[in-house]
């Protein structure tokens, strides 16, 4: 009993969270629940703690929600921040800048916000400390002697500005030292005539009050002079920042400094100060000596972000007064400033001034405000008085005035999911400082976080009651002793309490429901608590209803199986908002006032008009086109009718056209004639829509001739007339005065065929097109005409057919009624009697009076029809275009009678309506309504002089109505009257959701073997209104997977005009390795859906499809045919059909035996025959001992064969009834007719299955059922629907009492199953075949942010994140780019870009405006539609270009700015471009080669002939990076650094003289780094080609360095006067070159080097090894794979003979080893190289066996990389310094290195060297070399795991003098070494690690590396130069180096 106490008050706790518990996403009150009370206060503000010892609900919560569940306000602990201000008020008068409050403290609750009204002043004419900084470069000449002259002016300006104010002077020129500075003497004394030597920073002129002193000084002024263009003003900057004293800044003024150049400037690590030798940072510190700046030369430039920084923290505001040609690089940089000013000097500075004066302008109307040495834990936020977010310069404080402004503090709850009570002191308290950025005065504010503790804590009641003595009551919760258990301790951990039995509740089975661990004393622990909750584990948190497919609509959480919705949301499934706001019309007004908000939509009153959604009259959705149009083309063809004012034809939507003939009535919408009353002439139109589908209006074309009467004898008109009205008033009088004579005058008119033509009655319209989305009413009012004379009354009988559209054949049309059936019949009356307002409202005195005598005297009248029922649901309306009778009562009721009666009731009352009573009820003859669900009939009236009366024509409308249903409006007789039917027909068409088309698969599902190669899928189009749509289709993976067992489709599909189906292919894949392992292969499937139809489409039947991939040979499926078999005791046998699925061509087995029988016990094998799919067991029951006697056995089927499984139906229930009491042939009938569902009925008397179950996806989360009831009395049905894939005893339940259900909050795109029951008083009876049905997508969300890789100021690589919410499959997405203005608007035309592959979030973009601002956007798509756009501004020529080891990435889209109109044209991918010759347009990229080892091919021309390289990187993963080229005269652009050896006059072929120009060759050195995104396992490759361009003739000598992203050349011209070269000069070079890069050259038929060595691990011990065939002149005939340990040990070989296979996998690799691999491939010509690769599966180990992977440890691969680039240097004929960098990743931690020298062509012995320690630079000098001989140099780190990738380099160090040959050259030697010319920018990272040929007769050379990073945000270069020189010195070359190393 204790126990269930126990888990009834947790219940109760539980519950109690249920009911008022918000989203626990946004209660982290809640979340703190289980946690102590001193944690729960910390938890964020609003959080308390109830300590009662007696409350039983979660004790941590929000306040009104533990008071909501019981806890007693007093008890409760809470806390609360303080906030202390001191202010005074702001003294106007004193004329400095102020705020109020001064200072402030707050101590904050995590989570607390506070806001702070301040107020700030700025004085008219505050103090002002002004500091001219001016470039003092010699080209600033002019400018300085204007600056003295204007010292008058300068004088007068600063006392406009400020009456307090002082004014100084600086100059600065650049560092003086190489390269900055000449450093010649003459240089350093005077650069250039009458100027001062060089120097960094000189502050001359203090800040002084003195302008006379000012001007006096500034005339002394000279001029220097530097080298570069770029000078070191931001050294000047800094120091005229920091040396506050030396500069004579004043604390309380405004500080402006202005910055005058006409240059772009140096900063941090730009390269050079690396060329000068200076390293070391910039230190931050003053450096002035006598006013000159002192550390120039030993310290770097600061870096933007620190001048930023301490401009800032200085409160110096700049001014950059620059001039046309560094404007764009200062307006860059002003954007980094919170506040600075820029303005264009003229070449001479003479407006200098004015710049000053309107920056001074400017900066005093702006106001931006920040808050400086914030606490990590705190967010700032400033405010206008308004309460609007402000952004910069948003507060427009004027000078003299006071300004407002708020100032929200934030106490951040967590930082990075870390509470921010548990993070660092400095972290969650300080002292910051709030100012704007134009003060100097700040408001201190002493904030800190508030982290309470519980007083509870520190007082426990030991060992109290509550706990039962066995723990300790702390802040009312048991804290238990060491063996106690339970929430009050009452629990002992003994073997007793072990119990299973105790953790399983009401209506359960299983401990704990199955879903958790049984603890002792009964407590559950849930196995999953982030799932699974309740004292059982009872409760499923991802089981709660869902709306739109999202969990409790994404807006509540799942609590103990219901939704406790946050707040604004209520309903089951948090689908309703509690607002109106999307109730609220275009007025504001809620539901237009006719309707009610429910649920966040109009639920209108009845009206007889169309309403939209918002309840607003609709009042055009009820017009035919015809009607809509016809007094608009009446006006603007004839100037006639009811729009003849030119004002309201103006107004006509439209424009006519006057045409000769009208199209034909079947090529367009609609075909109209209408009479104009003003000439009796008939004129006839078409309308159309518009052939452009940008234009939304109608298309009308009028006929120009009217039809008009005959004008001949007209003179006998007028005669004519007169007799007319004679004999008119002659049978007026007859007809008033005789009664008689008025009923024979009607008659004899009735039989004169003239006076019948006369007149006649018809429907107005022949045809409505009706959208069910905007019906506001079951009914339409349908207008009947009567033309002719209006005298007289005509009755018409009218009658309505539903579903006129099914054929005799259609599934619905076979389906008889039930004649018995009692169905509902509407009935409509017209009563002689007025219409009332009261009579309107259903519950007012009359209205019940009229309600009672209608029932009682209707149901007298229909009490003869056999089992009509009361009539039920009266009420009373109006019915408007009723004649002159429309004033009078139209009664609307409903009578319940069989579905036979329909005749009878027609009849009874027409006959009752006639004679003018209904029993004692009074009623108008000639009107009248009956209508059952499926046609009605009625009759309508035309009183004299009434020409149109409406009909009430019932619509039918049902949510199994077929997607587009027709109805048939027919005019049947005129039983009174002497009118004719005129226009008999109307065919009403109604259409769900507006379908113009309805796009459908032909079925739901398709199978395809894997050898098919190709699925495929056949869409339908069902044609409403024709003319072009379009439909999305995405392939979705289930069990089968994008990649790997198919090629994921997806697009869109356009269909024209008459266009009904086309095909989608999609492709298959073979099977994996991997999935050959497996033995139990899962059926592999995928679906295709359709969303997103257009123009007016909608989804039919089959709005998915499913597709499974046969694998060969796929398993048949073998079960019973039916759940359920009924026999009867007469039966001869009993036949049990058994059934089988897929792979039907393969012969199949399977044993059956029955289970359960009382009389024989039967089994045996059923064999299955090729093509066969149905068997039967026959059992004869007459052959077994034993009289034949009702029972219930079983038959199951066991051990199918090894190609077939068994299906869900493994057993079938035999039910064998006695014949005496079900005899059978009697519900034979009724189940031919299709009224019993053919299943048994049990011999209990339980009822039959119901039929027809049909289940229709209605949206992303809802599904709609419906079905037909079993025989019998059913008291309801039970639903069951469950997820495909989840068993079916996991399924919900919904219970409903009619024959239909709606199952909502389903997930989206999800695949569902359904089984209906119907039961009554004896049970459930036998359930339905299962139906599947699949709900919609829903439209995606805005794409991930953009990303930029900068190739060049006009190419870049755009890159975006998928998007967080897909909400279906991403089918394209689509990028904008346009260039923008500083005011982000639009500068030119808008480029598009449709990107139909979603893998490819990625884009090229080339030939982009140069300097040139875009903006680009970037949306998704899915099947439903286009999401929101992602954008990002950025322009190119701001950004750094990245380094050269980042890749452009094959297979991405490139896309050309310039294309034009042919833009789309121009979309390709990356591996679909060849490589362009010069001068092409098309881009070009490198090849295919990604991700791993790449092969290189380009043709070498040699001497007297060509032939082909194939030169391959070897050991490491690497790829391939792309290169860009442009033709002479054009850009050049690559990924890459070159080298261009040029001949002089002379030249061979290979270098031609060519006018002047030359032919040259380039040596492309191309860095490869792993998966092309970093630049580890850097390996280096040559590639030789040609460079077409013409160049001057450079005379003995040329030279020409190129480098990408420069896009300029760069030469040297080295003249040697007579030493000339010869063309056996140029061919020796380049056979010394082709010997010295190793040339690989293969015999033919010999394989490359396999590609693409790809690894992929299939578990912590196994690894799967593919690569790519490589290119063979004759067949691959096998590969060979190798692998060992990469710190040595035991060589393995893998030999594959099947060349088909490209891969292998291996299963006893040792976890976190590094193993070396290596493929190579085999012909008939011998082995190829081999690809080599080093890779490491990391995964936990078991502490006790570190050899063996922990089970089900996560694990994945990583690579070793080699050590970086080598750099040589010589130092001597015969030794070299070699160097290189620490490797980045290395394989464990490096103990050193060793490293191994031999000579490139054999000969000599291998030497080995040994380098101890880790240093991030090592070097090792090597002795003992000998001249002119290549040597190849490796490198490898030892690491605590062995070796890692080795790096290699190659060295010749050749005889400079010419008399020690080459043993290779013959008569002459090249040395091969790197030469470099560096751009005027350098923008790539270019490690050298191999050398080049150098010419013997250069005497300088300069090698040089870049390094690209990034520092505080702001982009730096790093670049290492080495000079080399050399001099002749005897026989021999010696090479001194001058390094400085970064």
């Amino acid at each position: 009993m204790g126990r269930w106490k126990l888990h009834l008050s947790v219940g109760l706790g539980l519950l109690a969270v249920l009911l008022t518990c918000c989203y626990a996403k946004d209660n982290y009150c809640f979340a703190a629940r289980d946690k102590t009370c001193s944690e729960c206060l910390q938890a964020g503000i609003g959080c308390a703690y109830c300590p009662d010892e007696n409350f039983n609900g979660p004790r941590c919560d929000l306040r009104q929600n533990l008071v909501a569940h019981g806890c007693s306000e007093g008890m409760l602990l809470a806390e609360e921040g303080t906030m202390e201000e001191e202010r005074r008020a702001i003294n106007i008068n004193l004329q400095q800048s102020q705020m109020s409050p001064q200072r402030m403290s707050v101590d904050l609750l995590p989570g607390e916000e506070r806001m702070v009204d301040v107020e700030v002043f700025a004085p008219t004419k505050g103090p002002l400390d002004l500091y001219i900084l001016m470039d003092f470069s010699n080209s600033m000449a002019d400018d300085l002697n204007n600056l003295k002259k204007m010292g008058k002016q300068l004088a007068t300006l600063v006392e406009d500005l400020s009456a307090d104010y002082t004014i100084g002077f600086g100059k600065f020129v650049d560092k003086v030292i190489e390269p900055q500075t000449d450093m010649r003497e003459s240089k350093l004394l005077q650069p250039w005539p009458d100027s001062v030597g060089p120097f960094s920073f000189h502050n001359s002129i203090k800040l002084t009050s003195d302008v006379n002193v000012f001007i006096q000084q500034l005339q002394g002024e000279k001029i220097s002079g530097n080298l570069d263009a770029p000078e070191g003003g931001f050294d000047a900057m800094l120091q005229a920042a920091v040396c506050t004293d030396a500069i004579g800044w004043r604390k309380h003024s405004t500080h402006l400094l202005v910055f005058s150049t006409e240059s772009a400037f140096h900063y941090e690590a730009d390269g050079a100060n690396v060329l000068s030798g200076i390293l070391k940072r910039n230190d931050e510190k003053c450096h002035l000596v006598d006013d000159k700046y002192t550390e120039d030369t030993t310290q770097d430039y600061p870096s933007i972000p620190t001048l930023v920084r301490l401009l800032g923290h200085h409160n110096i505001i700049p001014i950059f007064a620059v001039t046309n040609h560094s404007y764009s690089y200062y307006k860059k940089l002003q954007e980094y400033f919170p506040i600075a000013e820029i303005g264009v000097l003229q070449e001479d500075s003479s407006n200098i001034l004015t710049i000053m004066r309107e920056a001074f302008v400017n900066i005093q109307s702006k106001m931006s405000i920040r808050s400086d040495n914030r606490p990590k834990a705190f967010q700032t936020e400033f405010l206008t008085s308004s309460g609007a977010v402000a952004q910069y310069g948003a507060f427009n404080v004027r000078p003299g005035e006071v300004g407002k402004f708020k100032m929200r503090l934030k106490a951040q709850r967590e930082i990075d999911e870390q509470p921010v009570c548990q993070m660092e002191k400095d972290d969650k308290e300080g002292i910051m400082k709030v100012k704007p950025t134009t003060f100097s005065t700040a408001m201190d504010v002493t904030a800190s976080i508030k982290c309470p503790k519980c007083k509870c804590e520190q007082f426990p009641t030991v060992k109290a009651p509550k706990c039962h003595g066995n723990g300790n009551l702390v802040c009312g919760k048991c804290s238990c002793d060491k063996g106690w258990l339970g929430t009050f301790c009452n629990c002992s951990s003994t073997s007793s309490a072990l119990d299973t039995s105790q953790c399983i509740g009401p209506d359960m089975k299983e401990p704990c429901s199955g879903r958790g661990d049984c603890l002792p004393c009964g407590n559950c622990v849930c196995t999953n608590p982030e799932q699974f909750e309740g004292p059982y584990c009872q409760y499923d948190r991802s089981q709660c209803p869902r709306y739109g497919g999202f969990l409790c609509n994404g807006l509540g959480s799942c609590v103990m199986g219901q939704c406790a919705c946050s707040k604004g949301w209520e309903g089951k499934a948090c689908e309703c908002p509690i607002s109106n706001q999307t109730c609220q019309d275009s007025k504001g007004v809620v539901c237009n006032g006719q309707g009610k908000c429910v649920c966040g939509r109009c639920e209108c009153f009845n009206s007889d008009i169309q309403m939209t959604a918002t309840c607003e009259p609709n009042f055009q959705a009820q017009l035919g086109r015809c009607e809509a149009t016809r007094s608009c083309v009446q006006c603007k063809a004839w100037k006639t009718g009811e729009r003849k004012e030119k004002k309201s034809c103006d107004a006509c939507p439209f424009e006519i056209t006057l045409v000769d003939e009208l199209k034909e009535e079947e090529k367009v919408l609609e075909k109209c004639s209408f009479r104009d009353e003003d000439d009796d002439c008939t004129y006839h139109y078409t309308v159309e829509k518009s052939k452009d589908p940008t234009i939304k209006t109608l298309e009308v074309q009028v006929l120009e001739k009217k039809e008009c009467p005959a004008a001949s004898l007209l003179w006998l008109l007028p005669l004519f007339l007169f007799l007319l009205l004679l004999l008119a008033l002659l049978l007026l009088c007859c007809l008033k005065y005789c009664p008689c004579c008025k009923t024979c005058c009607q008659s004899c008119l009735a039989l004169l065929p003239c006076c019948r033509r006369g007149r006649t009655v018809g429907f107005k319209e022949d045809e409505y097109m009706l959208r069910q989305s905007l019906l506001t009413s079951d009914h339409l009012d349908t207008p009947m005409v009567r033309s002719g004379p209006p005298k007289g009354t005509d009755v018409v009988r009218w009658k309505v057919t539903d579903n006129v559209h099914r054929h005799a054949n259609h599934p619905q049309a076979l389906i008889k009624p039930n004649p018995k059936e009692a169905i509902q019949y509407p009935v409509s009356l017209r009563l002689n009697r007025l219409f009332s307002e009261n009579l309107s409202r259903a519950e007012s005195r009359d209205a019940e009076q009229l309600r009672k005598e209608v029932s009682d005297n209707l149901n007298e009248v229909y009490k003869h029809i056999p089992g009509a029922q009361k009539v039920q649901k009266t009420s009373f309306r109006m019915q408007r275009n009723a004649g002159k009778r429309q004033d009078y009562t139209i009664m609307d009721t409903v009578l319940t009678a069989p579905r036979s009666s329909f005749p009878d009731i027609v009849k009874l009352t027409e006959k009752n309506v006639q004679s003018g009573n209904m029993q004692d009820l009074k009623v108008v003859p000639g009107y009248y309504t009956v209508a059952t669900d499926r046609e009605a009939a009625g009759a309508i009236e035309f009183q004299e002089g009434v020409e149109s009366v409406d009909v009430h024509v019932p619509l039918f409308v049902k949510d199994e109505d077929d997607d587009k249903k027709k109805l048939l409006v027919e005019a049947v007789d005129v039983p009174l009257g002497i009118a004719e039917i005129e226009k008999r027909l109307v065919h009403i068409t109604v259409i769900k959701e507006q379908a113009t088309n309805i796009f459908s698969f032909l079925q739901p599902a398709y199978t395809y073997s894997r050898q098919d190669a190709v699925a495929n899928i056949p869409i339908s189009r069902d044609i409403i209104e024709d003319g072009r749509t379009q439909v999305t289709y995405r392939t979705r993976d289930l069990t089968a997977k994008d990649k790997k067992d198919y090629v994921a489709m997806e697009g869109d599909l356009s269909y024209g005009p008459g266009e009904t189906q086309k095909i989608v292919p999609v492709r298959l894949l073979e099977l994996s390795d991997k999935d050959g392992l497996l033995e139990e292969k899962q059926v592999k499937q995928f679906v295709m859906d359709l969303s997103n139809p257009r123009q007016g489409s909608k989804l039919g039947r089959y709005p998915r499809t499913t597709i499974t991939i046969a694998d060969q040979p796929e398993p048949s499926v073998m079960m019973f045919k039916k759940g359920t078999q009924n026999f009867s005791t007469s039966d001869p046998t009993y036949t049990i059909p058994v059934v089988r699925s897929r792979n039907p061509d393969s012969p199949a087995t399977v044993k059956w035996r029955t289970k359960k029988a009382q009389r024989f016990d039967l089994s045996g094998p059923l064999k299955f025959n090729p093509g066969e799919t149905e068997k039967n067991i026959v059992i004869d029951p007459k052959s077994h001992p034993g009289p034949i006697q009702p029972e219930t056995f079983h038959l199951e089927l066991f051990e199918p064969s090894s190609n077939a499984t068994i299906g869900e139906r493994k057993t079938t229930i035999v039910n064998v009834t006695d014949a005496t009491k079900f005899p059978t042939k009697a519900s034979v009938p009724l189940q031919q007719k299709g009224y019993i569902n053919q299943k048994a009925t049990s011999p209990g008397g339980h009822l039959l299955s119901p039929a027809n179950l049909k289940a229709k996806a209605t949206g992303p989360r809802k599904i709609h059922l419906n079905w037909d009831p079993p025989p019998g009395n059913p008291l309801g049905y039970k639903v069951k629907y469950w997820i495909y894939g989840d068993p079916e005893k996991d399924a919900q339940v919904l219970d409903v009492k009619t024959p239909q259900a709606d199952l909502t909050g389903l997930y989206p795109y999800c695949d569902y199953e359904t089984r209906v029951c119907a039961y009554n008083a004896m049970g459930d009876g036998h359930y339905t075949d299962m139906v599947p049905c699949q709900t919609l997508e829903d439209a995606p969300g805005e794409p991930g942010r953009l990303a930029f890789n900068v190739i060049s100021p006009t190419v870049t690589q755009l890159s975006w994140a998928e998007p967080a919410e897909t909400n279906g499959n991403i089918t394209a997405y689509e990028v904008v780019y346009t260039p923008i203005d500083d005011d982000m608007k639009q500068m030119g035309p808008a480029k598009k870009v449709k990107i139909d592959n979603p893998k490819k979030r990625m884009m090229l973009i080339e030939n982009l405006q140069s300097a040139q601002t875009y903006q680009y956007q970037v949306r998704a798509m899915n099947s439903i539609g286009w999401g929101p756009y992602r954008d990002a501004t950025i322009n190119l020529a701001s950004q750094p270009t990245r380094p050269l080891s980042i890749p452009i990435i094959p297979d991405i889209p490139i896309v050309d700015a310039e294309a034009g109109d042919e833009y789309d044209s121009y979309l390709m991918y990356s591996n679909e471009v060849m490589k362009s010759p010069a001068g092409s347009k098309t881009p070009s990229v490198s090849g295919d080669d990604y991700g791993m080892n790449g092969k290189w091919e380009q043709n070498f021309l040699f001497p007297g002939g060509s032939g082909t390289r194939n030169l391959s990187a070897s050991s490491s993963p690497m790829s391939t990076l792309s290169s860009n080229y442009r033709g002479a005269g054009g850009s050049f652009n690559t990924e890459s650094t070159t080298t261009t050896y040029i001949s002089g006059p002379g030249a061979s072929r290979r270098l031609d003289m060519m006018g002047g120009g030359m032919q040259s060759t380039e040596v492309i050195m191309r860095k490869r780094s792993e998966r092309g995104y970093t630049e580890e396992n850097i390996r280096d490759s040559i590639v030789m080609g040609d460079l077409s361009g013409k160049l001057p003739d450079l005379g003995g000598f040329g030279y020409a360095g190129m480098q990408s992203n420069s896009q300029s050349q760069f030469s040297y011209n080295l003249s040697q006067g007579s030493r000339a070269r010869t063309p056996s000069d140029v061919n020796e070079a380049l056979y010394n070159l082709d010997r010295v890069l190793q040339d690989a050259r293969l015999s033919p038929g010999v394989p490359d080097t396999p590609s693409r060595l790809v690894f992929s691990a299939l578990g912590p011990t196994a690894l799967k090894v593919s690569w790519q065939e490589p290119h063979c002149e004759k067949d691959i005939q096998g590969y060979c794979v190798l692998y060992q340990l990469l710190n040595g040990g035991e060589g393995k070989r893998i030999n594959v003979t099947n060349p088909a296979e490209n891969s292998v996998i291996i299963q006893d690799l040792l976890p976190n080893h590094s193993y070396l691999f290596k493929v190579k491939a085999q012909s008939q010509e011998g082995w190829g190289p081999e690809r080599e690769g080093v890779i490491t599966i990391e995964s936990a180990v078991d502490p006790k066996s570190p050899l063996s992977p922990m089970p089900g440890s996560p694990f994945t691969l990583s690579t070793p990389s080699a050590p970086g680039p080598l750099v040589f240097t010589a130092l001597s004929p015969d030794s070299l310094q070699l160097s290189w960098e620490k490797p980045r990743k290395p394989n464990g931690d490096i103990l050193g290195y060793v490293v191994t020298c031999e000579q490139l062509h054999g000969g000599g012995d291998l030497r080995s060297f040994q380098v101890n320690g880790d240093s991030s630079e090592t070097s090792l000098t090597v002795p003992n070399l000998t001249e002119n001989i290549p040597y190849k140099f490796k490198v490898q780190a030892r690491t605590t795991q062995g070796f890692g990738p080795e790096r290699e380099g190659i060295i010749t160090i050749e005889s400079q003098d010419g008399s020690a040959l080459s043993q290779y050259s013959g008569n002459q030697s090249m040395t091969r070494r790197e030469i470099f010319q560096m751009p005027t920018e350098v923008s790539t990272r270019t490690n050298v690690s191999h050398t080049m040929i150098d010419d013997p007769y250069f005497t300088d050379g300069m090698m040089m590396t870049t390094q690209h990073t990034e520092t505080s945000g702001m982009v730096t270069r790093q670049v290492t130069k080495e000079v080399v020189q050399r001099s002749v010195m005897g026989g021999t070359t010696v090479t001194k180096k001058m390094f400085y190393e970064s």
